[in-house]
């Protein structure tokens, strides 16, 4: 078949698949993962029923089961992936950095977020409402399309796999096809002289995947802040590694991989 056919069609036949898993919750690959392991499951029921409980508390009810079918399938753990390798390495950089304050806009709360916190506070904003009684978690409420902070004020600033959602509706926000170049806009205008913004988003062939994400080509992020300088690149790849000081112009027509940017608002402007 014609690569460019066969492309293609790859990306349509995930159409019904992902319909199917938005409209109804039904992951029909972890159906499938669940039946192979009801046979074992059943198994160890009649092998621990035959056993003697050490306590009475302890025995099988029918009322208290929670069948867990899959999980013998599964890994000790995932350290691998967008989310791991991208919260670790950006965490361990402001880390190092040591800045006096941080602020992030829409990253992962229970991910990124919460690795930053073992180690500082953290200004965090969301256009979602957030309940937090954590210590050193600092929340506001606001759009990054309209920042409600003053230029050149924020010296370390985090936006970690969101930018590509803003303007699409996903989370309550209004439609706005160019509302992820707005909020990159406004990221640039309030990182202060020497501050450094770490960002990431999806990039390879780009497109819109509506209403889940945009994917970038790595060059329309850094023609985007063209009044940062980029001083380091790395990329989480298709198989969920990590691939440090990575080349943006080796990315352009992946399918999808994860870009892990850190730019520097530089004292005096850049060239044009």
């Amino acid at each position: 078949m014609n690569p460019a056919i066969e492309s293609k069609i790859r990306p349509l036949a995930a159409v019904p698949y992902r319909m199917i898993l938005s409209l109804t919750g039904i992951n029909l690959l972890g159906m499938g993962r669940n039946l192979s392991g009801l046979a074992p499951y059943i198994r160890d029921w009649v092998a621990y029923n035959q056993a003697t409980a050490p306590k009475e508390s302890f025995s099988i009810r029918l009322a208290d089961l929670h069948p867990r079918l899959s999980d013998r399938y599964d890994s000790a753990g995932t350290a691998s992936g967008d989310y791991f390798h991208q919260d670790l390495w950006v965490a361990r950089k402001i880390f190092a950095a040591n800045p006096g304050e941080h602020w992030d806009i829409g990253s992962r709360i229970d991910g990124f977020i919460a690795h930053l916190l073992t180690f500082r506070t953290v200004n965090v904003i969301d256009i979602r409402q957030l309940e937090s009684k954590i210590s050193g978690l600092i929340f506001h409420q606001g759009d990054v399309t309209a920042l409600q902070t003053p230029d050149n004020s924020i010296e370390s600033l985090s936006c970690l796999h969101a930018m590509e959602h803003v303007g699409l509706g996903r989370y309550g926000d209004p439609i706005d096809p160019s509302g992820c170049f707005k909020g990159m806009q406004e990221l640039q205008r309030v990182l202060a002289p020497g501050g450094k913004l770490y960002f990431s988003v999806p990039i390879g062939k780009e497109r819109l995947e509506f209403n889940a994400h945009r994917v970038f080509d790595p060059f329309t992020v850094t023609e985007t802040f063209s009044s940062l300088a980029l001083v380091e690149f790395a990329v989480v790849n298709e198989q969920g590694d990590l691939i440090d000081s990575a080349k943006p112009e080796d990315f352009r027509s992946v399918r999808s991989a994860c870009g892990l940017f850190i730019f520097e608002k530089p004292a005096t402007p850049l060239k044009e």
